[in-house]
């Protein structure tokens, strides 16, 4: 028993002297931290059990990792600490009780709680209030000298403007008031913060290079630590770096403040980005209530963090209170729950949504993340996966936040053991066995099925609309029931029911089905435009499907269109036509329009009707956004009874936009493109000539 137990201990300790490579020196780390933590808390449980077998080897006997060799060493003037963590206010207590019985005077102590930044730790060192030499953390004791990269970062001072005298304010209050202590600037100081990118600029970053065909970053992490440890200076300099200072690692000469509230006004002093959500707390459980705040206000601040750091004000006394290994007692990381964690995609599945569109969805082992187990995440697209290159196998980067749903960011490529294997979207719709349509251009790739029963009660729901076939009485819970019971299996199908088999349904009685029925039957005689726009054909919609009326006439013309043809139309593409001549191909669609045609829904109507004459003839226009009195059908209706013509898309054939509120980016293309723009008001006048 004993010799497995030191097997599995000498196992635990190459593991994470492993990943602390990977991290610190890599900055490319193939586990999350949340993993890395569980396999580091069972080491020090080991040596707590058995602190004979601690050895200086040991990952809990050091900060983090050596430094790579491609940069100058630099041995810092103090230790380069990091902090042990607390998961609640239960672990934060403990660790107050546990310093409590080493100095009394810790019952008294006042707190501040400033935010665990998620970027890379640098060194930073100033002779005579100059900028002389930066460096990364390295192990603690050595780090690597990055200092033209650091000095790209506009946020750090190049100088520090030499004063006599820095006043504080009051150290019992929040903000700096009164004058309290006058310090000296010292001739040597070297200070420590965290260097990171906004998460505004890293999503801008990744937008551009999205746009430029490279590819995009992970997270904001490591895309901050690789920007920092490139032996070109101008590639560092093309990257959105900031930094937030928070500690005096050491100074000679001058005078300093001796607490944590007042180093941190002293560093604004002085010049240095701070945190602006630092706050002193009288006691530990006003400073965890405040840390508690932030599990889900996290959201709101410019930067990933992963924690609220705790830390006791009076830095005499944090100091004397020593280390339990290579951890300050002074302080406690008081950790978020997990958002980011990395786990196995054992496969991906693919759903079929209410409108046709399939998505794809990632299967993954078992992973907690923020308290709960996760076994599936989006994965927002196909083109998504195939940019990512993420393959079945893989070791992926998973983040939740919030009540959002888990998303894949990324694979974790340097974990790849050569088994994984390269993702093909889907030939046929999973729900129907149908083939699918992707066309050019377009992200979503489609089941054309109307019957596919993953989108049959959306079809239907569709079919029955206001803006299509206008039947009442027939809402989602109805529909709901007839496709349940087997007595609708297609749209077609709604024109075959009798009162018997109404009858059956819960909730329908005799008066309710008649009058059901007798809107079926009104539907029956409604347009070809209508029943085209209700058939769902992808790219048609209102104002398609009256172009194609009158172009064509009647379904059986429409069905027998060819792709050439179809493009003759004004406003059609080769996607929609290609959509249009796939979705009367297909045998499940015909079979529909049979069937329809059986039961008496075939209206037709003269090709290339005469169109009105009015004031607005010659002129086509495009409606977005919500008008004050006319709806969207009655503001197509209003155009073409005055002559005008309505049309989908922006382009520069377009003589005006339509505009309303809440418009879409209709608006902004028509700007683009010197379309003339008119509200409600305005196209009533132009129509009155």
């Amino acid at each position: 028993m004993a010799e497995k137990l030191t097997a599995h201990y000498e196992e635990l300790k190459a593991r994470i002297n492993f990943h602390n490579h990977r991290y610190h020196v890599l900055d490319n780390p193939i586990i999350s931290d949340v993993e890395y933590d569980r396999l580091l808390n069972e080491l020090k449980q080991i040596e707590t059990d058995h602190p004979d077998w601690i050895t200086p080897d040991s990952p809990t006997q050091r900060a983090g990792s050596k430094p790579a060799d491609r940069f100058e060493k630099i041995r810092h003037p103090g230790a380069i600490l990091s902090l042990a963590n607390a998961f609640g206010g239960d672990d934060a207590r403990a660790w107050f009780e546990r310093i409590k019985k080493i100095d009394d005077r810790v019952e008294q102590a006042k707190f501040v709680v400033e935010p665990k930044i998620d970027g890379l730790s640098v060194v930073l060192h100033y002779r005579d209030g100059l900028f002389v030499q930066g460096a990364t953390r390295g192990d603690g004791v050595i780090g690597e000298d990055i200092t033209s990269n650091l000095r790209t970062i506009r946020a750090i001072p190049l100088k520090i403007p030499v004063n006599s005298n820095w006043v504080i304010g009051n150290s019992d209050s929040q903000t700096p008031q009164s004058p309290l202590t006058t310090y000296h600037l010292p001739n040597y100081l070297v200070v420590r913060g965290e260097a990171f990118i906004p998460n505004k600029e890293f999503d801008e970053l990744n937008r551009k290079l999205e746009e430029a065909g490279e590819k995009t970053y992970l997270n904001p992490r490591n895309t901050a630590a690789g920007s920092l440890r490139q032996l070109d200076p101008q590639l560092t300099a093309s990257r959105p770096l900031t930094l937030l200072v928070y500690q005096i690692v050491y100074s000679e000469g001058g005078k300093i403040p001796t607490s944590q509230w007042e180093i941190l006004e002293y560093l604004k002093a002085l010049g240095f980005p701070v945190t602006d959500v630092a706050k002193r707390f009288d006691d530990l459980d006003s400073a965890i209530a405040y840390t508690e705040t932030w599990n889900e206000g996290r959201d709101t601040l410019p930067y990933e963090a992963d924690g609220m750091v705790i830390k006791i004000d009076d830095l005499t006394l944090a100091a004397d209170l020593g280390f339990t290994g290579k951890d300050p007692r002074g302080a406690i990381a008081f950790k978020f729950p997990a958002r980011e964690v990395t786990t196995t995609l054992t496969d991906i599945g693919v759903a079929v949504g209410r409108t046709g569109v399939l998505t794809p969805f990632a299967m993954l082992a078992p992973v907690e993340i923020g308290g709960v187990v996760v076994e599936r995440a989006t994965l927002h697209n196909f083109d998504f996966i195939a940019e990512k290159d993420i393959r079945v196998g893989d070791r992926v980067l998973i983040k939740r936040a919030g009540e959002v749903i888990p998303y894949v960011i990324g694979p974790v490529v340097d974990a790849r053991s050569g088994q994984e294997k390269t993702y093909q979207p889907p030939t046929i719709c999973p729900a129907c066995g149908q083939a699918v349509e992707h066309f050019e251009g377009e992200v979503a790739w489609y089941c054309v099925n109307a019957a596919c029963p993953a989108q049959l009660v959306r079809n239907i729901e569709h079919f029955v609309s206001r803006g299509a076939m206008d039947i009442t009485g027939l809402g989602i819970k109805i529909v709901e029931q007839l496709i349940e019971t087997g007595l609708v299996k297609d749209v077609a199908d709604l024109f075959t029911l009798n009162k018997d088999q109404l009858l059956t349904l819960e909730g329908f009685a005799e008066k309710k089905a008649e009058n059901l029925l007798g809107s079926l039957n009104q539907a029956r005689a409604q347009s070809l435009n209508r029943l085209l726009a209700a058939l769902g054909i992808h790219g048609v919609g209102e104002v398609m499907a009256g172009d194609l009326s009158r172009n064509f006439g009647n379904l059986s013309a429409l069905a027998k269109a060819s792709a050439e043809e179809l493009q003759q139309i004004e406003g059609v593409g080769p996607n929609i036509a290609e959509s249009i001549v796939d979705w009367f191909a297909q045998p499940v669609n015909q079979n529909v329009v049979k069937k329809l045609k059986a039961a008496g829904v075939n209206p037709e109507m003269q090709k290339d009707e005469k169109k009105k004459e009015g004031a607005l003839s010659g002129l086509t226009f495009v409606v977005t956004g919500t008008l004050p009195t006319l709806s969207r059908e009655g503001v197509k209706e209003f155009i073409e009874s005055n002559g005008g013509k309505v049309t989908d898309s922006v382009s520069k054939k377009t003589s005006y936009l339509v505009l309303g509120e809440a418009p879409g980016s209709k608006a902004e293309k028509a700007k683009s493109l010197g379309v003339k723009i008119l509200d409600e008001a305005e196209l009533k006048k132009l129509a009155e000539g």
